[in-house]
């Protein structure tokens, strides 16, 4: 037992614990903290304008305190977002952008509730975890449904978080509602169908922030009643933007512009924000890289260095920084890869796989009435432009301005008299993906193949093992569309890396025949690659635009990943039965292998095994 567990689990080491932890907060002067959290919604609250919503509570709250009005999630969906408040890290920088994943840390990077423990804080969470990292047994000290601020010692300064669940995307899709919201005031987006159903989700949503704002009140009612609040700082934010689809899961401002709300007691302003008043609303630029530093910050903890973010409260305040940055990686069953950047007025997307439509099947999310209606209208050809978008393969990049068009449909890229602001995003953008030693470049399977004993994070520092410059390079030519970059990617079969060989192949995959035309040699030699993943898309490219002779090689190869009987590869599985999908029809010979796979031997933890199940049933269902 190291020495912090026995000062935790026996009578006099606790007793220890507690008066260490007493001692550090009289000397330094550490301030309670109280973090609401939610789940799954916008800044969609009277306080940030929205007069169709009630939210009393809250809008009190910020008129006492100061609302932000320019905070992003690092990434539109629950567990990665969270992995970046918990670690202060960019996803991406830990091998932790996909969609739950369980990825190890080194043994010296600490999660913000281990500093805030070693300074004398009491640490609860009630009750939401959900990180895609394997956390360290004593990052808490209760993370439970009863995890609470009363359980700490006398005087004890504590965090106590606690999580609200009601406004979760599997909150607003009730078939048979019946909402205090009236549908008819609602105001559906630019790039949603106007239908009864979207209607309905849409007065659902607003119904749970109504919950929401009520539980909200209870949670500092509690705090008043304690005699605590004079004492308290108190936080509340989202973890990433609605649960809709175009919103959750997709690194636009809809699915990463989140609300932040401040309050500090008197006894605490000094430590505020440099500009905070009651009532105040502040431009300045924040995200969930920032939170990390920011409580060390205020508990008197100097952040450390490689935490990426800057406290914007607290005894260690920095200046803001000009730029936000978002991600999105593998959502559910699906892969895709995007990044985002934002000045706080326009936001750009580098979307790396442009092939895949935005709404690929996800079925968790197929389950809301929105996505029914929206798919079944665009194939019934009865969709505009902006609303047909999100069923149709991706441009390489976005360029939107949030001043003139707040539901981003008019893409600027094109635009003449914006390619100042296009090039200075989109430097940004590649100039942070060198900074943070973006992982994402990989295929998933190969954050555990090129480990050696390393956890990913440091696999990423790494140069020999992760060359990204190099790799980097071949996934801007890949997925630019550019036809004349096409003899350096058939260059690229060549590279000794084979992340550079799985860019090289999605390249050629991308450009659909003509790529396929110009790379059939090297698609061919593809196939026997050493890394299952070149051989993965090399067979979709193949499968999908070669002749019979390479169909049929396509399929064998394919065939090949559903009959592993020996510890099957979860991630190289999805990435197969995603081409199958993408193959339509001209995988059917592979019917027989999809009704015998195996799936017992699926190491099912983090992802879970569903997705195989998930990608199996829609692929049967549509042949059917």
């Amino acid at each position: 037992m190291n020495r912090r567990k026995f000062l935790q689990n026996s009578l006099l080491g606790s007793l220890l614990y507690q008066l260490t932890g007493r001692l550090l907060a009289r000397v330094a002067g550490q301030p309670n903290i109280l973090w609401l959290t939610s789940e799954d919604h916008g800044p969609h609250l009277g306080c940030y304008g929205d007069r169709f919503a009630n939210t009393p509570n809250l809008d009190a709250l910020a008129q006492r305190g100061m609302q932000f009005k320019r905070a992003w999630s690092t990434a539109p969906v629950c567990a990665p977002a969270r992995t970046a408040l918990i670690s202060g890290v960019y996803p991406p920088s830990l091998g932790a952008e996909h969609m739950r994943s369980q990825v190890p840390l080194p043994d010296w990077l600490k999660l913000y509730p281990q500093y805030l423990r070693e300074a004398g804080y009491y640490c609860s969470n009630n009750w939401k975890e959900d990180y895609n990292l394997i956390q360290p047994d004593d990052l808490w000290d209760d993370s439970s449904q009863k995890g609470h601020w009363r359980d700490r010692a006398e005087e004890q300064p504590f965090l106590a978080v606690f999580n609200h669940r009601m406004t979760h995307e599997s909150r607003i899709r009730a078939p048979d509602a019946n909402p205090r919201h009236d549908p008819a005031q609602v105001r559906v987006p630019a790039y949603l169908p106007d239908t009864p159903e979207v209607r309905s989700n849409w007065a659902q949503y607003y119904d749970r922030l109504t919950e929401l704002d009520t539980a909200v009140g209870e949670r500092l009612q509690e705090l008043e009643a304690a005699g605590l609040a004079p004492e308290t700082i108190v936080f509340f934010c989202s973890d990433h933007g609605p649960g809709f689809p175009r919103s959750k899961r997709w690194p636009y401002n809809a699915g990463l512009h989140v609300p932040l709300i401040v309050y500090f007691p008197d006894k605490w302003r000094h430590l505020a924000p440099r500009d905070y008043a009651p009532g105040a609303q502040s431009q300045r630029l924040v995200d969930f890289l920032d939170f990390a530093p920011t409580l060390l910050s205020l508990a008197g903890v100097q952040p450390p260095a490689y935490l990426p973010g800057r406290a914007f409260a607290g005894v260690y305040q920095q200046r803001p920084k000009p730029y936000l940055h978002a991600c999105s990686g593998r959502q559910g069953e699906r892969y895709d890869l995007s990044r985002s950047v934002t000045d706080g007025r326009f936001v750009y997307l580098r979307n790396y796989m442009p092939h895949r439509i935005y709404g690929q099947h996800i079925a968790y999310m197929f389950e809301t009435q929105t996505t029914q209606v929206w798919k079944q209208q665009y194939d019934q050809g009865r969709l505009n432009a902006a609303q047909r978008q999100f069923w149709e393969t991706k441009p390489p990049e976005e360029l939107y301005d949030l001043d003139q068009d707040i539901d981003e449909v008019n893409n600027l890229v094109n635009s003449p008299r914006h390619q100042a602001k296009l090039r200075e995003l989109r430097w940004m953008q590649q100039d942070w993906l060198m900074q943070v030693r973006d992982l994402g470049f990989l295929p998933e399977n190969e954050l555990e193949t090129r480990a050696s004993g390393l956890t990913p994070y440091e696999v990423a520092q790494d140069q020999p093992s992760y060359p990204l410059e190099r790799i980097a390079r071949a996934a801007e030519l890949a997925s630019s569309l550019r036809p004349e970059v096409t003899a350096e990617l058939l260059q690229s079969f060549n590279d000794p890396d084979s992340a550079v060989r799985y860019w090289a192949a999605l390249g050629l995959l991308m450009r659909q025949a003509p790529g396929v035309s110009q790379g059939r040699q090297e698609l061919q030699t593809a196939l026997a690659d050493p890394a299952p993943a070149v051989r993965v898309v090399a067979a979709e490219a193949l499968g999908r635009y070669g002749n019979a002779a390479e169909l049929e090689a396509a399929l064998a190869t394919l065939a090949a990943f559903l009959t592993a009987q020996e510890d099957p590869d979860i991630f190289i599985l999805m990435m197969a039965l995603a081409a199958i999908d993408a193959m339509e029809d001209r995988a059917r010979p592979l019917r027989s292998h999809l009704e015998a796979l195996q799936t017992g031997a699926i190491n099912r933890t983090r992802p879970a095994g569903v997705e195989i199940d998930r990608l199996r049933a829609k692929i049967l269902r549509d042949w059917e």
